[in-house]
C-alpha cells in the first residue's frame, strides 16, 4: 500500500480527545489515535501533530474571567503540551518513536522547537508533536497547525473533526446540508464556509497547501486519506 501523501500534518483538537467525557483525556481516544497514527508511519507516512486544548483550557472572555486574553492564551498554549504529552505516551507504548516541541522553552518535558530538527526527526521516521502552538498570545492552534505544515514542507493538512468533511451548513443542527467532496480556497471565502480562523486559513492559500477535513473518530479513515481514497473535504 503506497501513501498519496509523504510527509502530513495532522491537525487535532483538544475536544475530541475528551471522548464522552465533559472535561480532560480519554484513555480510549488517545489509545485509537495512537493505533491510527502508527499504521500510517508503517506505511512511511511522516507525521507531524498539532494538537488544541480545549479539553483542559479554553481562553474564555476576559469580562467573566477577569483573566486578559494574553495570559488566558498562554495557558491555553501550556493545555496543548500536555496533550501532546498525552499523546506521546500512548504512541510510546505500542513501539512509535515520537519527539515532543514546544513553542515555550520547558527543557524538562519537550524540546524548543527548532525547524531543521523537527524535520531530520521526520526524516527518521518518528513521529513530531508540536506543542504550545506558535508561541504568541492572539493566535491559534489552527494557525500553528498551518505555519508547521508550511515550515516543514508536508503535502498536506489533515483536519481530523467530528464529521465527515465540510458542509453547506451545521449537519447537526441543519439536516437539509450537503457536504462538499472537494473545494476551492476561494469558494471557502465565498461561500462563508468555517474550515479554520481566518489566518490560518490565508496561510494555507497563500503557500498553495491542500486541507482535507475528515472523520478521525472513525478508524482506518486516516489511512483511507493518506492512501488517497476519497474521504472527506479537500479544500485546494
Amino acid at each position: 500500500m503506497l501513501p498519496k501523501y509523504k510527509r502530513i500534518l495532522l491537525k487535532l483538537s483538544g475536544e475530541s480527545l475528551m471522548g464522552d467525557r465533559s472535561f480532560g483525556l480519554s484513555p480510549a481516544m488517545l489509545e485509537a489515535y495512537a493505533q491510527d497514527i502508527r499504521r500510517i508511519t508503517e506505511i512511511g507516512v511522516q507525521v507531524a501533530v498539532v494538537i488544541g486544548g480545549g479539553n483542559i483550557y479554553r481562553g474564555m472572555n476576559e469580562a467573566e474571567t477577569g483573566i486578559e486574553r494574553a495570559q488566558g492564551d498562554y495557558m491555553g498554549m501550556l493545555a496543548t503540551v500536555i496533550n501532546g504529552m498525552a499523546l506521546q505516551a500512548s504512541l510510546e507504548k505500542i513501539g512509535v518513536k515520537t519527539r515532543l516541541q514546544s513553542a515555550i522553552k520547558m527543557e524538562q518535558v519537550a524540546e524548543p522547537y527548532i525547524r531543521r530538527r523537527a524535520i531530520r526527526h521526520l526524516e527518521k521516521g518518528r513521529v513530531v508533536i508540536f506543542g504550545a502552538g506558535t508561541g504568541n498570545p492572539y493566535f491559534t492552534t489552527d494557525t500553528a497547525g498551518s505555519l508547521r505544515a508550511i515550515e516543514i514542507n508536508a503535502d498536506v493538512i489533515l483536519k481530523g473533526t467530528r464529521v465527515d468533511g465540510i458542509y453547506s451548513a451545521d449537519p447537526e443542527k441543519d439536516p437539509t446540508a450537503t457536504r462538499f467532496s472537494n473545494l476551492s480556497f476561494t469558494d471557502v471565502i465565498s461561500r462563508g464556509l468555517k474550515v479554520m480562523d481566518m489566518t490560518a486559513f490565508t496561510l494555507c492559500q497563500e503557500n498553495n497547501l491542500p486541507i482535507i477535513v475528515f472523520d478521525m473518530h472513525k478508524a482506518g479513515n486516516l489511512l483511507d486519506v493518506v492512501t488517497g481514497k476519497q474521504v472527506g473535504t479537500l479544500v485546494h
